[in-house]
């Protein structure tokens, strides 16, 4: 430590207490095996906090041989280049619209695939690099190994080249993170790509079958059509599950105005290559869900997109007895992301029940690392996340989906006056008996818990390019039990995620109906509709807006 003056200024600084609780019979206090944005922000401030990290990364290739550097999903095969293809569609559309505003240019405008997705992943590499340098930085010991438990506190690191090295360590955290799931048919791995390759595919991937029906199926379809590509998406059931249905039907007939087409209740059986190429030609033999239709189709690329399995299988998870969803792969944890080994925590997209959304994995592995390691108690608050999906027509989205809401607030004023009527010496059955009754049925959620508040709008900026004026949605769900406060809110629209993420801030803060209706609106913008919402569902006005 030094001298006396020193070691004062270091109890004054904590640094003492924590130079006394580190464990010398561990090689570090901390090890994170994963190295996305949960893991990475987890490392970095447990580092700055005067622990000993190390983060293992290493990525397995694709089936089709794409790999990445340090970064996780987000960076590297997910968000970053996603958002940025979509905006490169998106300055096609711009392009047509500008004719309109007097700009004079060529009727055939040409897209070069090589150029952007070579810029693209210029950007990214720039990103990978950057992560690498904030952690020698911070003096966190970064290995390139797939980490493996062996036994407790203890891993093991399998580098590239298949050399071994044994790290012993306090605690851990996993945020290995997700990847691509296959179809299980003959030909899909030896012939198709998912998001792991698309970003980084040398060649433009020509007409395209997108095979599911998740986010990431109809943001790839998206920014591929607007590019000026022939795409269909086959749906074997529901179109983005989970989220509100009448935003993802609206999401889907945006996109079927750009040329997309969709073929619901079928799911391949079959992918065979006639011809190989740069891109080749692939046939798909697809079998109807709802009887025994068969069809085929020839495309030159089919990109699966049907949902993703947590990295949990091959890292000795039950060797030291950490539980995991056998169905799923991912990890149960408490409000404090332990697992059930207490020495043990998880992060990110391997969490059982979490929104798998980057932002929420970097909140709650540098909250984990404050609570962990600087004595902090605040918890990583995963209720009215938003979120935002980079179709052509951007959907934003925070709270409940309509569905959700009228499910949940029936079952809370159920179980409300359930308590009450047996203060008055009335039965459960007797209460919920009467409540039906005022619905006029049985059976089914009452929307009477809640109320939904909705328009379609046409943006300015559309208006001179004579774009559709009855496409743009705007949705609020409020709680009539609890002074109207906003518990859903969904937007359809341009920069549909830079509005919500505003609107998120307000919902945390106890949002109303009333608040909003006394909330001056910006004009003219797209956001200012959410001040002027007096349509209800329940009323049945007509909502349509007259266009060009």
């Amino acid at each position: 430590m030094g001298g006396c003056d020193r070691t004062f200024q270091a109890h004054q600084s904590g640094l003492l207490q924590k130079l006394l609780q580190e464990d010398p019979a561990y090689d570090y206090d901390l090890i994170v095996i994963g190295g996305g944005p949960g893991g990475l922000s987890c490392a970095q401030e447990a580092a700055a906090l005067g622990r000993r990290v190390m983060v293992l990364d290493l990525v397995v290739p694709s089936p089709q041989g794409t790999s990445w550097g340090l970064g996780g999903t987000c960076v590297n095969v997910g968000c970053i280049p996603k958002k940025l293809m979509h905006e490169a569609a998106l300055l096609g559309q711009a392009l047509t619209d500008s004719r309109r505003f007097g700009w004079e240019c060529a009727q055939q405008v040409k897209h070069n695939w090589e150029t952007m997705t070579e810029a693209i992943q210029k950007h990214v590499g720039s990103l990978n690099w950057s992560y690498r340098r904030a952690l020698r930085e911070k003096a966190v010991a970064y290995v390139n190994s797939y980490g493996e438990f062996v036994e407790h506190h203890k891993i093991k690191a399998t580098d590239g080249k298949g050399q071994e090295t044994y790290y012993t360590a306090a605690k851990f955290v996993i945020a290995t993170g997700e990847r691509p799931r296959y179809l299980g048919i003959q030909g899909d791995k030896e012939y198709c790509i998912t998001s792991d390759d698309l970003f980084s595919l040398p060649y433009c991937p020509g007409a395209t079958l997108v095979v599911g029906a998740s986010s990431v199926a109809l943001e790839c379809a998206g920014f591929l059509a607007g590019l000026g590509l022939e795409v269909t998406v086959m749906v074997r059931s529901q179109l983005l599950r989970g989220f509100d249905q009448e935003m993802a039907e609206k999401v889907a007939a945006s996109m079927q105005q750009l040329g997309v087409r969709f073929l619901r209740k079928f799911v391949p059986v079959e992918v065979q290559q006639l011809e190989k190429g740069s891109p080749g030609k692939l046939k798909v033999a697809a079998k109807s869900t709802e009887g025994p239709e068969m069809i085929e189709g020839l495309y030159n690329t089919v990109l699966v997109a049907i949902g993703r399995d947590s990295c949990t299988k091959k890292i000795g998870l039950e060797k030291i007895g950490v539980k995991v969803n056998e169905k799923t792969g991912k990890i149960p944890v408490n409000d404090v992301e332990q697992s059930s080994v207490p020495y043990v925590y998880a992060v990110g997209d391997v969490v059982e029940g979490k929104p798998e959304l980057t932002p929420v994995a970097v909140q709650a592995g540098r909250l984990l690392a404050r609570r962990l390691f600087g004595g902090r108690l605040e918890k990583c608050d995963y209720i009215n996340a938003p979120t935002v999906m980079f179709t052509p027509l951007e959907y934003g989205c925070c709270g409940y989906a309509e569905e959700k809401a009228v499910e949940v607030y029936r079952k809370e004023n159920l179980e409300g006056e359930s308590v009450s009527a047996a203060e008055h010496g009335e039965s459960r059955e007797s209460s919920v008996s009467v409540l039906c009754r005022s619905t006029g049925a049985t059976d089914r959620p009452r929307a009477q818990d809640v109320q939904v508040y909705h328009t379609l709008f046409w943006p300015l900026e559309w208006t001179v390019a004579c774009r559709d004026s009855n496409t743009c949605y705007a949705k609020i769900i409020c709680s009539k039990f609890d002074n109207d406060r906003v518990i859903g809110f969904h937007v359809l629209g341009p920069k549909a995620g830079e509005i919500t993420q505003g609107f998120a801030a307000a919902m945390k803060c106890g949002l109303t109906k009333q608040l909003l209706d006394d909330t001056i609106g910006i004009h003219p913008t797209c956001a200012q509709v959410f001040t002027t919402l007096e349509i209800t569902k329940s009323s049945g006005l007509d909502i349509t807006q007259k266009g060009c």
